[in-house]
């Protein structure tokens, strides 16, 4: 039987050009991509860590056997400063560093910060290659996001998405609010936790931090701002200062008639169900049963609103207070101390 060909003379005809008007987008993404990796790459580190005590094993069953695990981590300084998550090192007796070169180092930790999900390592080693922080006040919604790891020493993990949001809130292992969290599509591998998200020009916007496998991929990172302000007191205190009330409050409604009486506008204020008393804060003037509606001239709404409000600049002073006593307003004074 004979065959009949039919051809073109157009485009499609010639060999590797489709006509697809796509072609060249997809070759700059990929461009893009692939030397976001290679710039990137011989910053991300390998973090195995040993010694943890597993939780909740009992003694008499025989010695608790040490736990250890894997995640990654970024240079931020030449001098060997690393930058990883929390929920990585915490505690860990041992922390080894696997540099793509194929180094291996002893770390040391320099300070963690449960609150933000943030600590920071130092290995003692040189040709160290650092990575740079973005301003994460100019991340954009869509732009490319690209996280990296390190979960097996010498081989890079790269993954691609985009933004999805900006400004959402995760809620920390210590059960504060992490403000000021990047939403993204780019997909977080098993140890690529601590490892960096950054944008098309290889510069760190946030630090990958969780992902929720049931939302099928919807990945967050703490963002580049807050990462380097919690880096940078962690380098220079060991820890990050936080004022402390000493109470235990919880989430009230209020009435529509209490609202009105007392001239509020939010709809939920914090009870406070006990006090520390001879704490390391001065709060002798709360009452148990007062609800808390205001602290340092700011509405408080929430425990989380308490939470945001006791920074480092309220631990040792005196610090105006409104509360609800048999549900009339009246101010009265707080000294925050420090938590430790």
């Amino acid at each position: 039987m004979e065959l009949q060909f039919v051809t073109d003379s157009g485009l499609e005809s010639v060999p590797g050009k489709t006509g697809d008007p796509d072609a060249p987008l997809l070759d700059s993404y990929s461009n893009t991509v692939v030397n976001v990796a290679k710039k990137v790459s011989q910053s991300v580190v390998q973090i195995k860590v040993s010694g943890r005590q597993k939780e909740g094993q009992s003694p008499a069953r025989g010695r608790p056997q040490p736990e250890g695990g894997t995640g990654s981590g970024f240079i931020i300084s030449s001098d060997g400063y690393i930058i990883t998550n929390n929920h990585v090192v915490a505690g860990a007796s041992r922390i080894e560093v696997a540099l793509p070169d194929g180094r291996d180092f002893v770390a040391t930790l320099i300070g963690r910060d449960p609150a933000t999900d943030i600590a920071v390592i130092k290995i003692y080693g040189d040709n160290l290659k650092a990575i740079r922080f973005a301003d994460s006040k100019q991340v954009q919604v869509g732009q490319i996001a690209i996280a990296v790891g390190n979960p097996y020493g010498f081989q890079y993990s790269v993954t691609a998405g985009v933004v999805s949001a900006l400004g959402r809130t995760l809620r920390s292992e210590s059960g504060r609010l992490i403000d000021d969290v990047i939403q993204t599509d780019a997909s977080l591998n098993p140890g690529n936790s601590g490892g960096p998200l950054v944008n098309s020009q290889g510069d760190v916007i946030g630090v990958n931090t969780a992902v929720i496998l049931p939302a099928q991929g919807i990945c967050f990172a703490v963002s580049s701002n807050l990462t380097a302000l919690v880096a940078g007191k962690l380098i220079m205190h060991g820890r990050v200062r936080r004022g402390y009330l000493g109470i235990a409050g919880q989430l009230i409604n209020l009435t529509e008639r209490i609202k009105q009486y007392n001239h509020l506008n939010a709809k939920t204020g914090v009870i406070v169900a006990s006090t520390e008393a001879d704490g390391v804060s001065y709060n002798s003037e709360l009452q148990q049963g007062d609800i808390i509606v205001g602290f340092n001239n700011q509405a408080v709404t929430t425990v989380d609103d308490l939470h945001r409000l006791l920074t480092e600049e309220t631990i040792g002073q005196q610090i105006p207070m409104a509360v609800l006593r048999e549900n009339f307003r009246r101010e009265i004074v707080v000294i925050p101390g420090e938590i430790r």
